[in-house]
């Protein structure tokens, strides 16, 4: 049996972070999204998706998403389990009462663990859903029946060690006898096996800021009699990088060498460190930016240090600095120098109290 994990879609997310008509765009994108989630459910054959909670970012959430996260569903293939989150609770006023759902989907609409069975499958899914932002933990004294039914649940929860957010123990999931325990919450993906059981979190489907870089999607697990295998499935959405990079003599140069090729659907935020004479941030944006769906500079330069300044005082920095010069200047090659460059600014960062550069 396969199974498709999703978590943490945050629909109709502000997007802060950009300009209104790019915000607009990004929450058409997480629509869009929604197409590929229903595509690879379909054409890889599972017979379950897990919506593992936050499956929208607040309460206010536009007809347009929930028609088109109806329409997935409902042609995905799949029986879908969804478990609501801390960003999308069972309040009343919630789309999880107030819209037509298709059949296939099955709602834990109650702050404590219910199961579905699917004999046709073999399986129980158990499942609960938040009921305001905080929720202690669901997972306290459970126990899977084991009764021959392959047994899973979807939660939203932390087993990362948080508290606020249904906290999930080693001990809780090595003892609660399931085959795969689904989680959401954490948007950087992870995965722990204890006591018999998986359990893992996918992350989010989607990066919208700079603390959720990198690649983005899914898991996939196939459900053997005596194995589960579990493989991420990129959803391939834009993603959020950041790059150090230091500016050198030529920031715009700098950058450009450090830059890999294909950047113009992310979104970049660019630290510029090192000593530097000053960065034009607004000239190097104008130079820059059509490279990028959006881009962010921030200068972390320092002014240049005159290395050999002080070097004829009569103290231990410049003696120091005197023996350094004279091995410069003797120094045969460019790497001998280099190193001697190197050493003379870690002895000037210890003499000033200062971090020394790493190598």
């Amino acid at each position: 049996m396969k199974i498709l994990h999703a978590a943490d879609l945050h629909l109709d997310s502000p997007f802060a972070g950009v300009s209104p008509e790019q915000a607009a765009l990004r929450r058409a994108e997480q629509r869009a999204l929604l197409t590929r989630l229903g595509e690879e459910c379909l054409s890889r054959g599972c017979a379950l998706l897990l919506l593992a909670g936050d499956l929208f970012d607040g309460a206010h959430v536009y007809r347009d998403t929930l028609d088109a996260l109806c329409g997935v569903l409902g042609r995905c293939g799949a029986q879908v389990l969804i478990a609501p989150g801390n960003h999308d609770p069972l309040t009343p006023d919630s789309p999880y009462f107030t819209t037509v759902w298709p059949e296939n989907v099955h709602i834990f609409r109650e702050q404590t663990i219910r199961s579905v069975e699917f004999p046709a499958l073999g399986c129980r899914v158990y499942g609960a859903g938040f009921r305001t932002e905080h929720c202690g933990s669901l997972l306290e004294g459970f126990r899977a029946k084991g009764d021959g039914l392959t047994e899973l649940m979807v939660i939203h929860g932390d087993a990362t060690g948080g508290q606020d957010y249904n906290p999930v123990t080693p001990a809780q999931i090595a003892g609660s006898g399931l085959r795969y325990l689904a989680l959401g919450h954490v948007h950087r993906r992870g995965e722990l096996r204890l006591g018999g059981t998986l359990c893992a979190w996918p992350g989010c489907a989607m990066g919208r800021g700079f603390d959720e870089t990198g690649e983005k999607g899914v898991y996939e697990l196939t459900l053997e009699p005596d194995e589960c295998e579990l493989r991420f499935v990129p959803l391939g959405a834009r993603r959020y990088e950041i790059l150090e990079c230091p500016a050198g003599e030529d920031a715009l140069a700098s950058v450009q060498a450090a830059l890999p090729p294909d950047t113009q659907n992310d979104i970049y935020r660019i630290l510029l460190t090192g000593e530097s004479a000053g960065v034009e941030l607004p000239k190097l944006h104008a130079a820059l930016e059509n490279r990028f769906f959006a881009l962010e500079l921030r200068d972390r330069t320092v002014p240049p240090l005159d290395l050999w300044a002080g070097t004829e005082e009569d103290t231990l920095r410049g003696r120091f600095l005197a023996k350094m010069r004279a091995l410069y200047d003797g120094a045969s090659t460019e790497e001998a120098r280099a190193d001697v460059l190197f050493a003379v600014r870690t002895g000037l960062a210890l003499f000033d109290g200062r971090e020394v550069p790493p190598l």
